[in-house]
C-alpha cells in the first residue's frame, strides 16, 4: 500500500448491503476502515477477498472495519459469487450501483483499496490485488489503530 503524501478527507457515503441495510462511513469514525472497491468479474478481487477476511477476523474487534464496495452489480449477481469463495466474508458487502462512491474516491481500476484513519482521512491507497494479511500490511493497520 502506498502512503499518500498528505492525508485527504475520505468522502462520506451511505450504501446498502445484500440485506438492504445501510452502512455509512461516517458511522465508523474513530475506527480504521479498509474500503475495497471490487467486482465479481475481477480475478484479483477474488484472490484478495480471503486475505481481507483474515485481517478482519484478526483485527475487527480492535477498532478496524472492512467495507467491500461492489461496483455496478446487484445482490442477485453477487450472492452466488460469494458462495463460490473459499471463505464467505463476515464484513459488510455494499453496492455502489452507479459508481458514484468509486468516482468520489478516484477509482480508475479494480480492485482499489484505501485505508481511512480514525480521523476520517484517506492515508493509504493500493491499486491491484494484494495480500492484506501480509505482516507488513497488518503492522501498518495496527499502527493506524494505535494512533
Amino acid at each position: 500500500m502506498t502512503r499518500l503524501p498528505e492525508p485527504v478527507p475520505a468522502p462520506d457515503f451511505t450504501l446498502e448491503d445484500m440485506d438492504g441495510e445501510t452502512h455509512s462511513l461516517s458511522d465508523l469514525r474513530g475506527q480504521v476502515v479498509m474500503v475495497n472497491f471490487w467486482a465479481t468479474w475481477c480475478p484479483p478481487c477474488r484472490e484478495e477477498m480471503p486475505s481481507m477476511e483474515e485481517i478482519y477476523q484478526a483485527l475487527g474487534g480492535k477498532g478496524f472495519q472492512v467495507l467491500a464496495v461492489n461496483q455496478w452489480e446487484t445482490p442477485d449477481q453477487v450472492f452466488p459469487y460469494m458462495g463460490q469463495l473459499d471463505v464467505y466474508p463476515s464484513f459488510p458487502v455494499l453496492f455502489d450501483r452507479d459508481s458514484s462512491v468509486a468516482d468520489a474516491y478516484g477509482v480508475k481500476g479494480l480492485p482499489t483499496t484505501v485505508l481511512v484513519d480514525k480521523q476520517g482521512r484517506v492515508v493509504y491507497r493500493a491499486v491491484g490485488g494484494r495480500n492484506f494479511n501480509h505482516p507488513e500490511v497488518r503492522a501498518l493497520i495496527e499502527r493506524l489503530i494505535e494512533e
